[in-house]
């Protein structure tokens, strides 16, 4: 798109620097739309070049836009960057350095007998503010998950286990027509579900059991991210309650106040000082939320230490948790657009206390 070329442009020239250079493929796929997993990217200010080798040159001609000179590479990728930048004759070329290996830098170097310039964010920024194509996309993916959801919990019994569970969610999101997961599906039963990322293991349900759920997929090239808890054949007891109803709380007051212009610092006090003020402030050591788009984690990050400020258009979660060692969490995550008085929540599914297998 060229948009998203001159605004990088932009980028480059206020960076000081003469190209970018790219071997990350979530930064390539932003870039020229291309979706595999293996290529190179070359921007100045007068020519965009998207390097690639032999299994990948006939899907770059179909998927990489306009725009881009494409060539097939037989001796290495890096080192084809270096001899661009050579060519081009750059004096100085910039790189993200969250998104590149150090291997990558000194072979690019090598044959560029130059230094790359590290420049943080310089496409991350770009990437934050959706377009509504980009929107609609997540959107998608986020409807997808959460049909599989909807149709996965009536069919929960005693003596599942957690790893079942997580593996029907990312058989219904191929077979529905997503890629894949988004990441690797969590489902937690029990006192397990205080582990806030916790893997799925051969812990079977049984009745009383806290049963907390975080998947997503990726569709189009885009991710989804929900997370939702809830209790299996009877309530687990009153702290599961109270704790139930103060992560929702928090969640409503931050749902409520997201809106741009604010830092992500701002929002996610909102939700942790109610956390906070119930006595459960050390039970809440994650961040509110992350941005989501081409990846499942993107700027911004939604923390206490988080000085970004939310801009129109960009995507994030709204994710606070409770998590008591030995007894159990929850954890309510929707996905939401900011504007510029509010924010579009792109999640329906329900947040309403549900005891399933009844």
């Amino acid at each position: 798109m060229k948009a998203r070329l001159d605004a990088l442009r932009g980028r480059i020239e206020n960076a000081g620097c003469d190209a970018l250079v790219s071997m990350a493929p979530p930064i390539n796929q932003y870039l020229t739309g291309f979706s595999g997993s293996t290529s190179a990217v070359l921007v100045t200010a007068r020519e965009a070049r998207f390097f690639c080798d032999f299994r990948y040159t006939e899907q770059a001609g179909a998927e990489v836009w306009d725009g881009y000179h494409i060539e097939e590479v037989a001796d290495g990728l890096a080192a084809r960057l270096g001899r661009g930048l050579a060519d081009a004759g750059c004096r100085s070329a910039a790189f993200e350095p969250d998104s590149m290996t150090v291997r990558e830098r000194q072979d690019i170097e090598a044959a560029y007998s130059n230094t790359l310039t590290p420049a943080p964010a310089l496409v991350s920024a770009l990437r934050c503010v959706k377009d509504p194509a980009e929107c609609d996309k997540i959107r998608a993916a986020q409807s997808l998950a959460e049909g599989v959801l909807a149709d996965l919990l009536d069919t929960l019994e005693e003596g599942l286990t957690e790893r079942e569970l997580a593996a029907a969610f990312e058989y219904e999101f191929k077979t529905r027509g997503a890629t894949g997961a988004s990441f690797d599906t969590i489902a937690l039963f029990g006192a397990r579900s205080s582990l806030p990322h916790g893997q799925p293991g051969d812990r079977a349900l049984k009745p009383g059991d806290v049963v907390l759920l975080d998947f997503g997929c990726r569709l189009a090239g885009y991710c989804s991210d929900l997370t939702r808890t809830y209790a299996f054949g009877t309530m687990p007891a009153a702290w599961f309650n109270e704790i139930y109803d103060l992560t929702l709380a928090a969640q409503q007051a931050a749902l409520g106040a997201a809106r741009a212009g604010m830092t992500c610092r701002e929002l996610d006090a909102v939700a942790r000082r109610l956390i906070a003020e119930a006595g459960h402030g050390d039970h809440f050591g994650h961040g509110l939320g992350h941005g989501v788009g081409i990846e499942i984690h993107e700027a911004p990050r939604v923390s206490s230490r988080s000085e970004a400020v939310l801009e129109p258009g960009t995507v994030i979660t709204i994710e606070p948790g409770i998590y008591i060692p030995g007894q159990g969490g929850v954890r309510i995550e929707d996905l939401v657009v900011v504007t510029e008085d509010g924010c579009r929540n792109l999640t329906t599914a329900s947040k309403e206390l549900r005891i399933l297998g009844l």
